[in-house]
């Protein structure tokens, strides 16, 4: 059975960090890219970074460069993601989830956000940012 099991969120204040885990089973950890979207309510979905488990090609929305990182574990099928300088814009439900990615592929600029692209997907977890 295919997992990803979003973990680490909660309500923090403006300016402080948060770290999320996604960890993923039933499927082969280095064939994926996961990435990251989330949802304000009343807004859109949003990718705003993914990672290649395999190579760790990374690609960041302009809204979250700088301020966040993603990282992958290989050894614990789990990306991790660091949330630094929290603003009140980033609540919402942040989501995990996984698409084929090949070793040494071109992630071009919308690479991350290509939703339908990815083939399994988390649950979602709140992070609440409060200013």
């Amino acid at each position: 059975e295919v997992q990803l099991v979003e973990s680490g969120g909660g309500l923090v204040q403006a300016g402080g960090s948060l770290r999320l885990s996604c960890a993923a089973s039933g499927f082969t950890f280095d064939d994926y890219a996961i990435g990251w979207f989330r949802q304000a309510p009343g807004k859109e979905r949003e990718g705003i970074l993914c990672i290649s488990n395999s190579d760790g090609y990374t690609n960041y929305a302009d809204s979250v460069k700088g301020r966040f990182t993603v990282s992958s574990d290989s050894a614990k099928n789990t990306v991790y993601l660091q949330m630094n300088s929290l603003k009140a814009e980033d609540t919402a439900v942040y989501y995990c989830a996984a698409r084929i990615y090949f070793r040494g592929y071109y992630m071009g600029p919308y690479y991350c956000t290509e939703a339908h692209e990815y083939e399994f997907w988390g649950q979602g977890i709140q992070v609440t940012v409060s200013s």
